[in-house]
């Protein structure tokens, strides 16, 4: 077997598998443009970036507002620090009919895992985030758990802090909290890692309670920046409210932030509109053109204080009157500021006079209301609506996602899920119909049944990456649910990922009895984050011939798997999208767009030859990466093929690198 200190000679040399971490965009930024300010470790100089903006006369600020907590820096090292894990198929699950070219997504881990590994497939391509995180009510059973372990001396380096506060922090983390900080060192990594992961248009939604909304309002502020925060709504999500003591609790928040609030878009709602009058375009309502704001005075919007003359001989059925800028000898009322209703003083009008001009006697027109109050009214005609604040239709509440899941299940195996209306409205207001949209605290499952009702309504291809921890399902509190799962689904150790996924598979099959016809995409592939294996060790003070860093013989076909697919996605390669096997001669390489990857053992010349001959004559195979998993080659084996492909003039000129990975 091949160490990796054998082979310095290959042209490139990769530690991939161990060092998989989430795309650091703004690193790179400063990496290009200021390489001079990395120290020989790769550590920024921060005072030498500082004087060379002060050179160019660019002034910090001395004043700073922030937020701080117990474990800050811990949160800040698990958003940057190496996954633990790789991805592994549900190859059973995946080749199905429904699945095998689906775009649909779940994904069973530790959210925080797998957002790590989608964040270079995926970084900048989600249009809209939804999460329902855990709220920290002190009943909801949070509490702050996390499986990596730094040594003191390791924490101090790694997150710059000295030995007493590295120890304070690290006994805070083993504490199992359920504190403020607690709940911020579990999020800040999560929200660090999925602002990322959205396009520069795009938008994320966050449900919470009173319990965290203040805190998370500040941490939002400072991952997404304040200018970016959109607004929050109010979700009527307890009608018959709850006893706290005090008050009847019957809302929670949905707070929403924009990736960049320049650029980010929202969508009217469709209504279902009922129009009172219709004229040759149709039907239409009325509304005063009068400004009723009150600070809207003539003194200060003279362009939008000028006069209207009404010709009430023309008065029809409706009420309705011809208009004129222009006093002229028919018009005989005349409607000028001020103008009393109900004791108010109107002093301007909505639109200014070049507008009015080009929609006179078309979109705005002369009104007499039942009073015998002359006014100038402009025709409604809109079938959409903004999206209002205050969510307080029924179909927003708990209950209701309750009863919806019940009805597919035909059992209460989940107590108040949120409902499908929720996510369907905030997908309406913020994605098109072919986005990509992510929630990574999936739960029941809402939001992917959201997407593919969606899709169903509009022939759309919106498309959903859910994550799922496999949280086990407690026999005692929710026995239900624990049989329903055990008995039903046939699984052993029944978790919370388990009714996620059968949801998604019940909603798909109710929509597709109901749309026969549909061709729309009902399927989803399931993946899961599984430990990189044990003794899985690339590092040596030393090199020594008889020390056997990794023992590759007790790989598995399916490990091998595992890491091709966790290595592709590190690579830029959508999990949904499949890599093509070529046939080199005895011996299966793995293809996509630009990159090869040579996985197994038994890689002969006469297989380098058929490689080579099929890059010169294969129009579809144009590969800019070959790429060697390390220890199923032997030294010279690698060396030869780096040497063929360095000196070997294909018909192409592709300038093809070599790699070496582990």
């Amino acid at each position: 077997m091949m160490k990796p200190e054998q082979n310095r000679e290959m042209e490139k040399e990769q530690y991939t598998t161990q060092n998989i971490t989430a795309s650091n965009k703004d690193l790179e930024v400063l990496q290009k443009h200021f390489s001079h300010c990395f120290d020989k470790n790769g550590d920024f100089d921060f005072d030498k970036f500082k004087k060379e903006l002060s050179e160019n006369e660019v002034n910090f600020s001395k004043e700073s507002y922030a937020m701080d907590w117990l474990g800050k820096s811990y949160a800040r090292l698990l958003a940057s620090d190496n996954a633990t894990t790789l991805l592994k198929e549900d190859a059973i699950f995946n080749a199905k009919e429904e699945n095998r070219n689906s775009d649909n997504l779940l994904i069973k881990g530790d959210n925080l895992e797998v957002l790590k590994h989608l964040s270079n497939a995926y970084y900048e391509k989600i249009k809209m985030i939804y999460i329902d995180p855990p709220y920290n009510t002190g009943s909801d059973g949070f509490v702050y758990q996390d499986d990596r372990k730094f040594t003191v001396n390791e924490f101090k380096h790694l997150a710059g802090v000295d030995e007493d506060a590295a120890k304070k922090i690290l006994n805070f983390v083993d504490s199992k909290s359920n504190s403020h900080s607690a709940w911020l060192t579990f999020m800040y990594p999560r929200l660090y890692i999925a602002k990322q992961l959205l396009k520069e248009d795009g938008v994320i939604f966050i449900s919470i309670d009173d319990n965290e909304v203040s805190q998370l309002k500040l941490l939002m502020d400072e991952i997404f920046g304040e200018e970016n925060f959109l607004g929050s709504f109010i979700v009527k999500s307890t009608p018959n409210a709850r006893n706290y003591g005090h008050i009847g609790k019957m809302h929670e928040y949905v707070l929403m932030y924009a990736k960049n609030s320049d650029l980010a878009v929202t969508f009217e709602l469709e209504v279902d509109k009922k129009f009172e009058y219709k004229d040759t375009q149709g039907g239409f309502n009325t509304h005063p053109l009068y400004n009723s704001d009150e600070s809207f005075h003539y003194k200060n919007r003279p362009n939008l204080y000028y006069p209207f003359y009404i010709n009430t001989s023309t008065k029809d059925k409706d009420g309705f009157m011809e208009i004129s800028l222009e006093k002229k000898n028919e018009y005989s009322i005349e409607v000028y500021p001020p103008l009393s209703s109900k004791n108010k003083i109107q002093f301007v009008w909505r639109w200014g006079k070049d507008k009015a001009a080009e929609n006179i006697n078309i979109e705005i027109i002369g009104y007499q209301n039942q009073a015998g109050e002359y006014r100038v009214v402009r025709k409604m005609r809109h079938t959409t609506k903004i999206v209002r604040s205050m969510l307080l239709d029924k179909t927003f509440s708990g209950r209701h996602g309750t009863s919806e899941v019940e009805t597919l299940f035909k059992a209460k195996i989940f107590s108040f899920p949120k409902p499908l209306e929720l996510l369907k409205t905030l997908q309406k207001i913020s994605v098109k119909d072919n986005d990509l949209i992510l929630d990574f605290f999936a739960g029941s499952g809402t939001t992917g049944d959201a997407v593919m009702q969606l899709n169903a309504e509009d022939d759309g291809k919106r498309k959903f990456i859910l994550a799922q921890l496999p949280e086990k399902i407690d026999k005692k509190t929710n026995k239900i649910a624990y049989d329903f799962v055990k008995n039903e689904l046939k699984v052993s150790e029944p978790t919370i990922f388990d009714i996620t996924k059968e949801r998604l598979i019940r909603a798909a099959k109710k929509i597709k009895e109901e749309n026969k016809d549909t061709k729309i995409d009902l399927g989803f592939k399931v993946f899961e984050t599984t430990p990189i294996w044990e003794d899985y060790n690339l590092e040596s003070d030393s090199f020594d011939e008889k020390l056997q860093l990794f023992d590759e013989l007790q790989l598995t076909k399916e490990d091998i798997k595992a890491l091709l697919i966790t290595w592709k996605t590190n690579d830029g390669i959508a999990l949904t999208d499949n890599l093509e096997t070529i046939d080199l001669g005895k011996y299966t390489a793995y293809y996509f767009e630009d990159k090869m990857y040579l996985m197994d053992k038994g890689f002969t010349t006469d297989n380098l030859k058929t490689l080579l001959e099929l890059i010169d004559t294969n129009k579809k195979i144009n590969p800019a990466s070959i790429i060697a998993f390390g220890y199923h080659f032997e030294s010279k084996n690698l060396r030869e093929i780096s040497e063929n492909i360095k000196s070997y003039a294909n018909k192409k000129n592709i300038d093809i690198d070599f790699i070496t990975r582990y």
